[in-house]
């Protein structure tokens, strides 16, 4: 199989790269542009640790062919962060006690601030349900829902 040549734009930088033309989201993001917050758990889609956010939603990297993510914007949770300052999803999570081992934080957080970008005032059942696909062994994800749930209603 033969490199190919792509653009991503990632965290508002663009990028040229030569990839496989197989090759993950994900691995892209970790092995070739060092961003090793999407974390690599099920290869499956099942447990969100690899999630980004592309044109804004909510997407599993390791589903997502790199080649596929031309011309879209990516932000990853090295993204969110502006001017050294925490964005507020992130604060909440360490203000709650959301974050133990930090394995899952990264997706978890980022599927929490599209759900909120899409729905700011969602009902807690709307929260548990757009987290549904992320996968925590650590929390028992009440933290996470509070964490959540404070964020939006800070943006009433």
């Amino acid at each position: 199989m033969e490199k190919q040549l792509i653009r991503l734009k990632v965290n508002g930088a663009e990028h040229e790269l030569s990839i496989y033309p197989n090759m993950t989201l994900l691995s892209v993001l970790r092995d070739e542009l060092g961003l090793t917050g999407a974390r690599e758990g099920c290869q499956e889609g099942s447990c969100g640790a690899c999630t980004v956010l592309v044109d804004g939603k909510a997407v599993r990297s390791c589903l997502l062919l790199a080649m596929d993510a031309e011309g879209k914007d990516i932000i990853t949770i090295e993204g969110l962060a502006e001017d050294g300052q925490l964005h507020p999803m992130q604060q909440s999570f360490v203000d709650h006690g959301a974050i133990q081992c930090g394995f899952c934080s990264p997706g978890m957080i980022l599927t929490a601030k599209a759900l909120l970008d899409e729905n700011p005032n969602p009902a807690e059942d709307e929260i548990r349900k757009a987290m549904s696909g992320n996968l925590c062994r650590c929390t028992g994800y009440v933290n996470i829902i509070e964490a959540i749930m404070a964020v939006a209603k800070k943006q009433e």
